[in-house]
């Protein structure tokens, strides 16, 4: 299993040289005749991200072992050919750094790769965990982990002065260890099951980026103004950045918007950006009463969502990216959607006088209700359950936990709490 993860690194660094040396010749068929469809960053601004799959060392560890999750053990001290190496005690399926000179490789295997993927399912959440952990094992300090469902467990369980997700080492830290069944008890956790829930209406916003993007491959778009798939792919890079949480948030104004308006009026709501890279969206529920056909229904709702993003850009000079989003209320028998983009950062006094003009004449955000909110990653629960008899008025550690997951307190919940 060892020899085959250090080949396939091999063929990583391959991969990653040939895609630097000629990014422009990138395929989706192995006769290279349908070429990638966008455009890569320029190389000082790309990142790249190394992975593996070791397909089948699941089983082999779990038969091993005779039991366990199945997944591969991780020990940042073990470093290339280390791996082939006889030690005492043996390090059989445990994986550290491949090869340092050459940038780190992920190694998940079949079990690992389900919990990740299914746990970080946004390209934004899956990007920074994989920053996060390659900066935390190439620090130079001892890093052990029982699998890498157990330093994903620890991820989402700590925040850094940020507010991020991180793996924070303590000054003069020689080393950490990631103990098995961290991952068992953060998936029973109250605050874990409510946020599962919470996040079901975010998927919403997944739906609307996977609409978006099989009409912008397929070029099916009612109207646009590019000529290609990498010029509107830009739109949804920005759809697509958004991390789980923000989806929820973004979702819940989205169906408040459409569920608002009505066969008499519209209804728009503005999110603004609380971080640079973060974009303003204009969102827009405009009914068809008036339109003689859809075409012309269209038509009209396009050119209103136009003139609010301008008018967006004037009442927020900061503004440098705004996404709008027009969607029919849920009073109508069909629905469509426009999707539109204003690089605001080449704001011009023509401009500003035509978004100026269009507030005025279209009444666009005369009288606007700022509203503030917070959307916490884990939602709060009720407190839990305690067992009926409470000795000296205090949890007994060897109690059934009152969070139903039937371990033991001392197990469970006390060492768990968000």
């Amino acid at each position: 299993m060892k020899r085959a993860v250090l080949a396939g690194a091999n063929q990583i660094y391959g991969a990653e040289r040939r895609m630097k040396t000629f990014p422009n010749q990138l395929f989706l068929d192995p006769e290279c005749k349908k070429p990638f469809p966008f455009r890569l960053p320029p190389l000082g601004s790309a990142r790249f991200h190394r992975i593996i799959v070791a397909h089948g060392a699941s089983k082999a560890c779990r038969a091993h072992f005779g039991s366990g999750s199945g997944s591969l053990m991780m020990d940042a001290f073990l470093v290339g050919d280390d791996h082939l190496a006889k030690r005492d005690p043996p390090t059989l399926f445990t994986i550290g750094q491949l090869n340092p000179h050459k940038g780190f490789v992920h190694v998940f295997d079949d079990a690992t790769l389900d919990i990740v993927m299914q746990t970080l399912d946004t390209v934004s959440d899956f990007v920074t965990y994989l920053s996060k952990k390659e900066a935390l094992f190439t620090r130079g300090i001892g890093v052990i982990a029982a699998g890498e469902e157990e330093i994903l467990a620890h991820y989402l369980h700590h925040l850094n002065a940020a507010g991020e997700h991180d793996f924070e080492v303590p000054p003069n830290c020689g080393g950490l260890f990631f103990q098995e069944g961290t991952w068992q008890l953060f998936c029973i956790h109250p605050q874990r099951r409510a946020q599962i829930e919470a996040n079901q209406v975010s998927y919403l916003w997944d739906q609307l980026i996977e609409k978006f993007s099989y009409h912008i491959m397929t070029a099916t778009q009612q109207y646009t103004s590019s000529s290609g798939p990498h010029e509107s792919e830009i739109l949804l890079r920005f759809l697509a950045a958004e991390n789980r949480t923000r989806r929820r948030m973004l979702a819940h104004g989205m169906l408040e918007v459409i569920n608002k308006a009505n066969e008499r009026q519209r209804f728009v709501r503005i999110y603004q950006s609380t971080k640079s890279q973060e974009p303003y969206y204009v969102f827009l529920s405009l009914p068809s009463t008036h339109a003689k056909s859809e075409d012309e229904y269209r038509e009209v709702r396009r050119g209103l969502l136009e003139a609010y993003l301008l008018v967006c850009k004037r009442m927020n000079p900061d503004a440098q990216d705004i996404v709008g989003i027009a969607i029919s209320p849920t009073s109508e028998s069909d629905c469509s959607e426009d999707l539109l983009y204003l690089n605001a950062r080449d704001w011009t006094a023509e401009l500003a006088a035509e978004a100026e003009s269009l507030q005025a004449d279209l009444k666009i955000l005369q009288n606007v209700t700022l509203i503030e909110g917070r959307y916490s990653e884990y939602p709060k629960v009720t407190a839990r359950a305690r067992p009926r008899f409470v000795p000296n008025g205090r949890y007994p550690r060897n109690a059934p936990c009152g969070c139903g997951s039937g371990l033991k307190y001392k197990k469970c919940c006390i060492r768990t709490s968000f």
